[in-house]
């Protein structure tokens, strides 16, 4: 612990309390957030951290509420359908997030009484539960001393402290400084301060030094270095995919199949498709099938590549069976077609006209 007091340009009860004392000031008001002072409900907490993973906080909050709607106590929750979860998350993005959400509802509800535990520990044993989700839980719903420490905090600490160590080679040192930070009394308003901050003052790009409550004793605010803090190794460039998605319609039914459990979109509603690779072989149509290409090229970013769907309408025969050319499946009508994920929607904004190339990432980091 003397080398990470060392790093720091205060004494840590100092900087808490400075940190707290501009949280009180005025903080958002957000739907899981308690009042200052308070401990969170466990739940809401864990459902939001969740959902705030590499999300916005714009995003987070209408889906927030439309499951707390849906499923408002997590016994409700852990006896869900997953295909009702799943096309509740549709629009949000990393659906792993979605099945490990439900994976975890019911462990707490099968094996710990439907109450999440309550400390850091125990936290991270459940499904899909990891170092960040475990210490906010921790922190802001049981009152535990645990350091939240995501991509926000992380660059705030690199600024605090000036230091030139790249990501991810920084994070461990980043952990150590977070937890000497924390104080003992009210982790969790501390823990919700500092996302407050990043996303708020010590932002990325342009960040609002003058409203920072560290602003006089930040080291990369002395040294002119605070846009190459936190520093980052330069980004590999994505590899790019290319596959076809198919619009099957007949009287006003379009197929929709389910893709696998575990993968990409794993879960969700989808229209059939080619495999998605950097040369995939040319799209074998059913025989007898009239088929439609569509000039329209739906592009979508996923976190580790970028693709482009071509979009073919087909018409099977009337005795023809889609699930023998695309798999198990359900004719489902235009108009009550929901749930899709987002490159999904794409695919059906091309096929029904509504434009010629459409364009589109995954959903950003969190942010305000």
């Amino acid at each position: 612990m003397p080398d990470v007091l060392a790093a720091l340009p205060a004494a840590p009860a100092v900087l808490a309390a400075r940190l707290l004392a501009w949280y009180d000031a005025g903080h958002r008001a957000l739907p899981w957030r308690p009042e200052a002072g308070a401990l969170g409900d466990p739940y809401r907490v864990w459902l939001s951290e969740v959902m705030l993973q590499q999300t916005t906080v714009a995003a987070v909050i209408p889906y927030f509420e439309k499951f707390l709607a849906s499923w408002p106590t997590l016994a409700e929750l852990a006896a869900a359908e997953d295909a009702a979860v799943m096309a509740a998350w549709a629009g949000l993005g990393y659906y792993s997030r979605a099945r490990n959400l439900l994976a975890c509802a019911r462990a707490v509800a099968a094996e710990h009484g439907g109450r999440f535990p309550d400390t850091e520990e125990g936290l991270r044993a459940l499904p899909g539960v990891g170092p960040y989700t475990a210490a906010a839980v921790a922190a802001i719903a049981f009152g535990r001393r645990a350091a939240a420490v995501d991509g926000n905090v992380e660059r705030i600490l690199a600024r605090l402290t000036d230091d030139a160590t790249p990501l991810p080679a920084f994070k461990p040192a980043a952990r150590a400084l977070g937890l000497a930070l924390v104080p003992a009394e009210r982790p969790g308003d501390f823990a919700q301060a500092a996302i407050d901050l990043g996303a708020l003052v010590c932002r990325p790009r342009e960040p609002d030094c003058l409203l920072c409550p560290w602003r006089d004793v930040c080291r990369a605010r002395a040294a002119g270095t605070i846009s190459q803090r936190p520093l980052r190794p330069p980004k590999a460039e994505k590899p790019h995919r290319r596959g076809t998605a198919f619009w099957v319609e007949r009287d006003g039914c379009v197929w929709l199949v389910r893709r696998p459990a575990k993968g990409l979109l794993g879960g969700m509603a989808a229209f059939p498709c080619t495999e998605w690779s950097a040369d995939p072989p040319p799209a074998a149509l059913p025989p007898g099938w009239a088929a439609t290409p569509l000039n329209a090229t739906v592009r979508h970013v996923f976190t580790h590549f970028s693709l482009d769907l071509a979009v073919v309408k087909l018409s099977p025969p009337p005795q023809a069976d889609p699930a023998t050319a695309f798999g198990p499946g359900a004719w489902v009508p235009m108009e009550k077609i929901d749930g899709l994920p987002t490159v999904m929607e794409k695919v059906r904004a091309a096929a029904m006209g509504k434009n010629k190339t459409l364009r589109g990432d995954s959903v950003p980091s969190r942010t305000p």
